[in-house]
């Protein structure tokens, strides 16, 4: 397996990882409050999700640019459009977990299912590369 194969599986590995953790953590809350869990309880499982999460993204992140300088990929309009979703999904991450214990249940959901759908407009551009 050559060394660019493995940039780009953990690449891959990585985004399936932030995504299908949100994708996950989207449907478990729900049902969690459903059972009477409590908000502390939730909140220790968000955290936990978070750094598992931002790991992840780190990763993606960081093989995600040595893909584009290790194969001299020209910034074209589908790439663009993949890192500018990104970017906008890392800063909305950042400001959610930052604003997170003190936002209504409300805003927490609306900015969590903004994030998913951020999420998966970067898997769609990803795709579209």
């Amino acid at each position: 397996m050559a060394v660019d194969d493995v940039i780009r599986w953990f690449h891959i590995l990585a985004a399936t990882v932030w995504i299908g953790g949100m994708l996950t953590v989207a449907a478990l809350v729900p049902a969690l409050r459903k059972v009477g869990v409590s908000r502390e309880q939730i909140q220790a499982a968000a955290r936990r999700f978070g750094v598992v999460a931002w790991a992840a993204l780190s990763v993606s992140v960081a093989t995600g640019i040595t893909q584009v300088i290790r194969l001299d990929v020209e910034l074209a309009a589908p790439l663009t459009v993949k890192l500018i979703l990104v970017s906008v999904a890392v800063s909305l991450a950042f400001v959610h977990q930052e604003i997170a214990r003190h936002a209504s249940a409300a805003l927490r959901g609306a900015m969590e299912a903004v994030l998913l759908l951020l999420a998966l407009a970067v898997l769609g551009a990803a795709v579209a590369l």
